[in-house]
C-alpha cells in the first residue's frame, strides 16, 4: 500500500452514502434506473500545482490552480495558497489513481483550458492577453468518494468530490472507469 498526502475530505463515509443514495423522488428513480448503492469507495487522485499568471491589458491576475496528473480531465482546483500541512493528510491506500501526465503536458492542458474560459468571458475585451503556467514542486491526492450501484452483473459508478462537496459528471465516472478496467 502505498502513503500518500491528500486534502482533507470535507465528507465523512456516512455523508457519502447519504449523499449518493438519496432518500427522496430522485433516489428512488436512481434506484429504479441504476440499481441500489451496493458499495462505496474512497478513491485518491494526484494533482500538479502550477503557478498561473493571466495579463490583460494592464490587468494582471495571479492564481494557483491544479490540474489533475492522470489525464487532465477533472475540473480544475483554485488555491489561494499552498496548503498547509494542517490542510492535508497522511492516508496508506491501494486505491490511489498512478500520475499519467507529464508536466510539461499538464501544463498545456492547463493552459488551453484557462484560455477557454477566458475567452468566455468575453473575447473582445481582451488587449494584448497572455497565459503563462509555471509548474510548482507541490502535489497533492484530492480525496473521492466512488459509488458502485447496480441490478445483478451491471455496474453503475457515481463519483462525490470529497472536497468540494459534489456529485462529479461523466468525466470524472470515465476516469475511475477506466482506472478500475486496468486495475
Amino acid at each position: 500500500m502505498a502513503v500518500i498526502s491528500s486534502l482533507k475530505p470535507n465528507v465523512t463515509q456516512e455523508e457519502a452514502i447519504a449523499a449518493l443514495n438519496p432518500r427522496n423522488l430522485l433516489g428512488t428513480v436512481q434506484n429504479h434506473l441504476t440499481g441500489p448503492l451496493r458499495s462505496i469507495a474512497a478513491v485518491y487522485v494526484p494533482f500538479q500545482l502550477f503557478r498561473i499568471t493571466i495579463q490583460n491589458g494592464p490587468q494582471r491576475e495571479e492564481r494557483l490552480m491544479a490540474i489533475d496528473a492522470v489525464r487532465g480531465s477533472l475540473d480544475l482546483y483554485d488555491f489561494e495558497h499552498i496548503p498547509a500541512a494542517s490542510e492535508l493528510v497522511r492516508v496508506e491506500t491501494r486505491n490511489n489513481l498512478p500520475a499519467g501526465l507529464a508536466a510539461d503536458r499538464a501544463a498545456e492542458l492547463l493552459k488551453e483550458r484557462l484560455r477557454r474560459i477566458v475567452f468566455r468571458r468575453g473575447f473582445f475585451r481582451l488587449r494584448d492577453f497572455s497565459i503563462e503556467v509555471a509548474p510548482t514542486s507541490w502535489k497533492v491526492h484530492i480525496p473521492y468518494w466512488v459509488g458502485f450501484r447496480g441490478h445483478g452483473t451491471h455496474a453503475h459508478l457515481a463519483v462525490l468530490d470529497a472536497v468540494r462537496r459534489r456529485l462529479e459528471g461523466g468525466k470524472a465516472r470515465d476516469l475511475f472507469r477506466l482506472w478500475l478496467s486496468i486495475s
